[in-house]
């Protein structure tokens, strides 16, 4: 059985590396900002003073991290995954980050002689804490099939989709559709509840017919009870969305409506809603509507 690497024990990393454990892994981590949750500690989690030293350690190495920056960091840092890395190991990156940095990355962890996956994911905290994660892997056959066993204590739809960047670039086409659902969730709240229709009602309606979606159900929930702690924060998805855009710049297409969502969390951004789950973008559109979805609550980002 492999030993398990994991660097990133932030909402999602946390419960996912607890799964792992839960299955007769043996997990290290590394120590960072902050000591790692005292259950993982209660479940045999390792803590070493350096992703190096992890790397070293461990025959397979996970990261989850916030953004591009942070995974190159650790990965290729003074005391990165790269300086502990002897051929043969395998490294995955879950994170969701830059499908080109991507390439440069596997490209970077090959020469070294060992194999590298993006496989970002998608369900939030709810699908980390379920294990009932989206994984979406870029990379080769034969590292996919040795890491499978790991997706699978993880999550439940894993899917090889192509060469490396593949995967990372599936993540960006979800994070678009995802973004773009909520927005129009967040539409159709704000519209129903300042035409003096009951939105909790609205959405009772809605999840029986054509605009059903787990969005309407858990996002459009969270709109109307004003449950806006993370999930997933504003500030991330608002990366993921720039990644998007970026991406479009560089093949000379556009996306309208992802630009238009990105300036929506923009607003929210500078309102003080970084933290917010993403199912806050509401209420920049109630602060152009002047009216809540939740009546009781005021109209202001």
């Amino acid at each position: 059985m492999d030993r398990i690497g994991f660097l990133g024990l932030g909402i999602m990393g946390a419960p996912m590396a607890g799964h792992l454990l839960a299955a007769g892994y043996s997990v290290a981590a590394a120590t960072h900002r902050t000591p790692p949750p005292p259950a993982l500690m209660a479940s045999g989690l390792s803590v070493l003073s350096s992703a190096r030293e992890v790397a070293a350690a461990a025959d397979v190495i996970i990261t989850m991290l916030p953004d591009t920056p942070q995974a190159e960091a650790v990965l290729f840092g003074d005391q990165g995954v790269a300086a502990g890395l002897s051929p043969g190991k395998l490294v995955i990156d879950m994170s969701s980050i830059s499908p080109i940095a991507t390439r440069d990355f596997a490209a970077r962890i090959s020469a070294l002689g060992c194999d590298y996956l993006d496989a970002p994911v998608s369900g939030g905290e709810v699908g980390a804490k379920a294990a009932s994660l989206t994984i979406m892997v870029g990379g080769s056959e034969a590292p996919f099939e040795r890491a499978k066993p790991l997706f699978e204590t993880m999550g439940k739809n894993i899917t090889l989709i192509g060469d490396n960047g593949a995967g990372q670039t599936t993540k960006v086409a979800n994070q678009i559709v995802v973004a773009l659902t909520i927005e129009a969730v967040a539409e159709a709240l704000v519209f129903a509840s300042k035409a003096g229709v009951d939105p909790a009602k609205v959405r009772q309606a809605l999840m029986g017919g054509l605009a059903q979606s787990r969005i309407l159900e858990v996002h459009g929930e969270r709109m109307i009870k004003r449950t806006f702690t993370p999930g997933f924060r504003i500030e991330l998805h608002a990366k993921d969305l720039n990644l998007a855009l970026e991406g479009a710049k560089a093949m000379g297409m556009s996306l309208p409506n992802t630009a238009l969502t990105q300036q929506l969390f923009s607003a929210c951004v500078a309102n003080g809603g970084a933290g917010w789950d993403h199912s806050g973008l509401v209420k920049a559109l109630e602060m152009m509507a002047g009216h809540a979805v939740d009546q009781a609550a005021p109209p202001e980002v």
